[in-house]
């Protein structure tokens, strides 16, 4: 089944709308360019948590979101969102499967 690269990102209340207008127009177009292994992406802010965004990265399996995820390009990036958002944007990664997808 799928995996996801998924980061989550604790964003200041005063940077929120320029992270929003960035990741929009400029992050997650380049991330889905350049992640030549991923299959989609996608993002959204909680509804239950201020300030909480979420972007997730689609892949075919874990061993192609682990490739990522501990590459070169994946040093690349993060030193790009650091240029803009250190001190402001606080985040973590997480790799996982899908191990059960149920629809109605």
């Amino acid at each position: 089944m799928s995996a996801y690269l998924l980061v989550r990102a604790e964003v200041e209340e005063n940077s929120r709308e320029g992270f929003d207008i960035w990741y929009q127009n400029e992050h997650l177009p380049s991330a889905l360019k350049e992640f030549k292994d991923s299959i989609g992406a996608w993002r959204a802010w909680s509804d239950v948590e201020d300030g909480i965004h979420l972007a997730f990265y689609e892949f075919e399996d874990l061993e192609s979101a682990h490739k990522l995820l501990n590459s070169e390009l994946m040093k690349e990036f993060i030193k790009e969102f650091d240029r803009h958002w250190l001190g402001k944007v606080i985040r973590t990664r997480d790799v996982f499967e899908v191990k059960q997808s149920l629809k109605k």
